[in-house]
């Protein structure tokens, strides 16, 4: 069965006794209620968004019908220009604005379904509450929260909407009015009296997190034989011990596996065989695997198996494969053609809970090095479940007593096993499952979160592989090293308790003392923050944590970044999420401030600052950044928590002083560029087509007009440099200028659809017409083969139409864009189809003429288009006489205003121009088109984003915290991850040792940096590594050589000091908060071995 859908439009949401309904309001009506309700939505409020049901609950609404969707107050069935040019056939419901990383990852079809789900999270300790939040920040249509129990000083360990005033108020109730705020457009719902089975028959997943066995069974069989059956999910956190138990149903078709595009490749030749061969080009390696189903397109020549027809294939090479088919007596292949791969549904057969519990099947492994723990976990949640059902309660923190009757009860099941039964049951182990059975960490919550959060998503959508059945999960490394008495775990009557019972007060105490720095409050940011207030870090009175970013707060960061709200936009990031963390623990110590971390700050991130750190975390989104902080952790020697999320998959790593690698000493491979001549001339994909769009855009709107304004700032500045320059890249900045002022220069609204409308002609038309015209059909290489031969593709010029929307709306989106480069009024007719295409018609578009000398470049190692001249002297000499005739005719103070593109800002028409752009260009070359947020993602290199894989990386790297801040944890007890939710596949590992040098009795790596004191001579520096049998011939000091001892002259140094000759001959001026110089001294042994040596700091003050 498919995942159902429900539907969404017109249902009114019971408000007492008002009825708000979402269907038959206006756009305008909807957003006064949304604002409404956004400032009178609380819990304790009597107005019309709360219900209380005789059964308990409490409702708090948001747009629950509104599906997330964005209106600009337009009629219904009056379509905009831009509509009807990126008309696809899907109705446009979903607010691309706020979802767009989300809908990077799922797409628009698994977002409605996703919108059209109701789902129950039953428990609202720590664990309930990370699910619930992923969900609602998701955008399910409803949210319902149960729980029977009161909020009590444990749950402040890891339930981030809980303060110290909800202590005693039920759980769920108390959850409502915070977790409503995440997302106006879900229905939150709390649900605080005991539940019946038949109450699931409202969900399409339902997830239970503090459930017992006996009831957990009675509920799965009722969700896994209803029609259609309910997606039951059962999860649990114990201290360090987690686990996961997923039933679909009998049968639950996975739409997508993986999420993944399907594959594709561009064939070179098939042969006429049984079975055939088909080769692919070498531009890229194909990932197809064997058992592959393809379709094959546009191929000439064996044009039967062109019939969209799936076809299995084998023995798959990277530029090859066997299709099997009989293709002797088709036509022989002449040339083209594209293959792709076609992904099949996926048929998944669960299991309820009473029959998997006695046969579990396979489990999903996290840490190959643990390969034999899911089975006695497996054992020991059963077990604790009996002990649980026996004593009414949990086991005790620090009791050994309690342990040992858990031990027992494990015992006992295990020899029940027969044949199956465990060899070592580990009592030690089971001995810390039982302490910390009580507890919810918050770092075990959001790593548990993310997944089960993930595992809703799929139940709801059919979107990427489910956990198929068990997963279970522990990290008992975490655990100090030192062993700890019963006293340690005592309660200190604190919202710590429950960490204190699971660690020790000891480690509490480090915890709170911590200076910590955090980089970055995006959406890793934001659940680092949440996650350190709760687990105490910087909280006590010897505590500070840094965040710092110099980011904004946009309306697409809040489907992740849940610290911020709506009515943040605009506001500093770091500002809101350091107070709304501090709202959560109001004992954090936290400063936020608004600097980039890099060489130009190192005035605020002085080496004081850095010297104070325990330790760094990172949570940025480029490679740039993590390296210079990876840089300033390596100098100081101190630890990094590094991670990082693309979509559902994430990493962490961690680098920690002596022990591991840094981040930068393993780079991935550079991403792979298309050739200029590709993107310009001969694309073949819709990648190299935006590409060229960005190019150009970014040419004409921002990088012409600031031409210009450079120019008309500083003429003679101006022209000396291009003068000076006199090259190729000079001679086309002036031509552009002289373009811009003069031949192009726009004045009306009317001058601006005139350019607009010549553009297109140029771009789709007469360039098109030249290349063809340099270029035939049948045109070939100077080998002889054909030129238009695979990859290429041969393109054809377009015809302009005014009837076309694509056409006519490219014409808009381009002059409005060059209006407001000249500062032109827009008249409210730009937007008019009828009116636009009158004016468009007035324009006089001269013939095309193709040349014969045009020279187009084809050379694949070609870095620019420009071609050097030896005339280009005294063309930039003319281009400058006629560039200061234009100035002439210019009103003083003349400016243009360049546009810097923004791709998040669906009314500014930036992606209007680049996917029309594109798109046009795409038709040219019979590439498929692509809708706007598809070019959003692309050209605007989107990064795909959800918050479960980001709650996951952060709860991950959390538990390693507690071993950085504990201390004394070997390289063996620390683990670096690579994890996607949506296959879902773990993989954790040890991290990598540095690279060790050894010299004599000595040894060293990346993390050592030696220290001189006393500032020395240049002599005494030498004689100090002279005493270690180095023999330094070359100082430097950033770009200068200090010294090098082929150089007789500086013998001449040899009793000046080192500082004073990095003043004198490197020119370093020495900021008054730093106290030393770093030098980079090359050096060999007494066999003259080049030996690679630390950095020296000379320390002179």
């Amino acid at each position: 069965m498919l995942p159902r859908k429900r539907t969404v439009e017109g249902e009114a949401v019971d408000g007492g006794d008002d009825k708000i309904d979402f269907g038959s309001s206006s756009s305008c009506d909807r957003e006064s209620v949304l604002k409404k309700l956004r400032i009178e939505g609380s819990v304790s409020s009597t107005s019309t968004e709360k219900t209380t049901t005789s059964g308990g609950e409490v409702k708090i609404s948001g747009s629950g019908a509104d599906l997330g969707s964005s209106s600009n107050g337009k009629d219904s069935g009056e379509r905009s220009l831009t509509e009807m040019a990126f008309d696809d056939g899907n109705p446009h419901d979903i607010d691309e604005d706020l979802h767009s990383r989300q809908l990077a990852v799922y797409g628009r079809e698994t977002m409605r379904r996703l919108f059209a789900s109701n789902v129950l999270v039953s428990g609202m300790q720590g664990l309930g509450a990370e699910i619930a939040k992923n969900l609602i920040l998701a955008g399910v249509k409803s949210v319902t929260l149960h729980d029977e129990g009161s909020v009590d000083l444990w749950d402040l360990s890891s339930n981030f909407v809980f303060t110290e005033n909800d202590i005693g108020k039920n759980r769920a109730l108390a959850s409502v009015q915070k977790l409503q705020e995440l997302n106006n457009a879900v229905v939150v719902t709390a649900l605080s009296t005991q539940l019946t089975k038949e109450q699931l028959s409202d969900f399409q997943a339902v997830v239970f997190t503090d459930i017992s066995l006996d009831k957990a069974i009675e509920f799965n069989d009722f969700c896994h034989n209803h029609q259609p059956p309910i997606a039951f999910i059962k999860t649990e956190v114990r201290g360090l011990f987690g686990n996961v138990f997923c039933d679909f149903g009998p049968e639950f078709t996975v739409v997508d596996v993986d999420g993944e595009e399907p594959h594709t490749g561009i064939i070179a030749s098939i042969s006429n065989d049984n079975p055939a061969m088909v080769s692919c080009v070498d531009d890229e390696r194909l990932e197809f695997q064997d058992g592959d189903l393809v379709v094959f397109s546009e191929i000439k020549g064996m044009t039967e198996l062109n019939d969209g027809k799936p076809r299995k294939i084998k023995n798959t090479r990277p530029y090859s494969f066997i299709l099997e088919e009989d293709t002797a007596n088709f036509g022989p292949y002449e040339r083209g053609g594209i293959v792709t791969q076609v992904k099949q549904p996926k048929i998944l057969n669960f299991k309820p809970l009473r029959e998997a519990l006695k046969d579990p099947g396979d489990f999903l492994l996290s840490d190959f090095s643990k390969f034999d723990r899911p089975p006695l976990l497996h054992l020991a949640f059963i077990a604790l479940d009996k002990f649980v059902a026996g004593h009414g309660r949990l086991p005790v923190a620090g009791s050994e007593e309690d342990a040992n009757k858990l031990i027992s009860i494990a015992r006992d099941l295990n020899e029940a096993l027969g044949d199956g039964k465990l060899e070592d049951i580990n009592p030690k182990l089971l001995q810390h499952f039982a302490f910390g059975a009580r507890a919810v960490l918050n770092p075990m919550a959001a790593m548990f979160g993310g997944i089960v959060g993930q595992e809703v998503v799929k139940a709801c959508s059919g979107k990427f592989h489910p956990l198929l059945q068990f997963f279970y999960f522990d990290s008992v490394e975490s655990l100090p090293t030192e062993p700890l008495e019963a006293s340690d775990f005592k309660p200190l009557n604190t919202r710590y308790d429950a960490q204190i019972s699971v660690f020790g007060a000891k480690l509490q105490k480090k915890l709170e003392d911590a200076k910590v720095f955090v980089v970055g409050s995006g959406a890793l940011g934001c659940e680092f923050l949440k996650n350190l207030a709760l687990m105490g870090v910087s909280c006590g009175s010897d505590g500070k944590l840094t965040v710092t970013d110099d980011d904004v707060i946009e309306k697409s960061n809040l489907s992740r970044q849940f610290l911020f709200r709506d009515w943040n936009i605009g506001q500093a990031k770091s500002t809101v999420a350091a107070s709304s963390a501090a709202s959560i623990n109001p004992r954090l110590h936290i400063e936020a401030l608004q600097n980039r971390v890099g060489p130009e700050t190192e005035n605020v991130f002085d080496d004081t600052f850095w010297e104070n750190l325990t330790l760094v975390i990172n949570a940025l989104d480029n490679v740039n950044a993590r390296l210079y902080v990876d840089q300033r952790c390596l100098y100081f020697q101190k630890p990094l928590l590094e991670s990082g999320t693309l979509g559902a998959k994430c990493n962490t790593q961690m680098v920690i002083p002596h022990l591991t690698e840094n981040y930068g000493a393993s780079r991935d491979p550079p991403e792979k560029q298309a050739p200029m001549c590709t993107v310009h001339s001969f694309p073949h994909n819709i990648d190299h087509c935006l590409t060229w769009a960005r190019s150009e855009f970014e040419g004409l709107l921002e990088k012409t007009p600031a031409e210009v304004n450079a120019y008309l700032s500083n003429p003679s500045e101006y022209t000396s440099a291009m003068r000076n320059a006199g090259d190729a890249q000079a001679r086309d900045n002036l031509e552009r200028v002289i373009e811009c002022l003069n031949r192009e220069r726009c004045e009306t609204f009317q001058d601006c659809i005139t350019w607009a409308r010549l553009k297109f002609e140029d771009y789709f038309s007469n360039r098109v017409k030249q290349l063809i015209f340099t270029f035939p059909e049948d045109a070939a290489t100077s080998t002889g083969a054909p030129f238009w031969s695979a990859p290429k593709r041969f393109p054809r010029p377009l015809q302009f139409s005014d009837a076309d929307p694509s056409h006519l709306h490219f014409i808009m989106a381009a002059s409005i864009l060059r209006a407001e480069t000249f500062g032109i009024p827009v008249p409210d007719w730009a937007q008019n189809p009828k009116k636009l295409a009158e004016a468009v018609n007035k324009v006089m578009v001269p013939d095309f003429q193709p040349k014969k000398d045009v020279k187009i470049v084809t050379d694949e190692k070609a870095t620019s288009l420009s071609t050097a001249s030896i005339d280009d002297a005294a063309v930039i000499n003319e281009l400058i006489m006629k560039l200061e005739h234009c100035r002439k005719n210019l009103t003083p103070g003349y400016r243009m205003k360049p546009i810097q593109f923004e791709k998040d800002d669906d009314t500014n028409y930036h992606m209007d121009v680049i996917a029309a752009l594109a798109n046009m260009r795409a038709r040219n070359y019979s590439i498929p088109e692509v809708d706007k947020l598809k070019a959003k993602f692309i050209a605007g290199r989107i990064i795909p984003a959800i918050a479960t894989s980001t709650a996951m990386a952060t709860g991950l790297v959390c538990l390693e915290l507690y071993k950085v801040l504990n201390g004394g944890h070997k390289i063996e007890d620390y683990r670096n991850t690579y994890a996607t939710l949506a296959l879902p596949f773990f993989s954790m590992s040890e991290p990598v040792q540095p690279k060790v040098i050894k010299h004599q009795d000595m040894s060293w790596t990346v993390w050592d940096r030696w220290i001189i004191k006393d500032n020395p001579t240049l002599r005494e520096l030498l004689k100090w590594l002279a005493d270690k049998g180095l023999n330094a011939y070359s100082i430097s000091c950033g770009s200068c050589l200090l010294y090098n001892s082929m150089f007789p002259r500086h013998k001449e140094r040899m009793d000046k000091k080192v500082v004073d000759l990095a003043r004198e001959v490197a020119k370093v001026e020495i900021p008054a908060y730093r106290g030393h110089l770093d030098v980079v001294v090359a050096c060999e042994d007494d066999e003259d071995n080049d030996i690679d040596i630390p950095l020296i700091s000379i320390y002179f003050r």
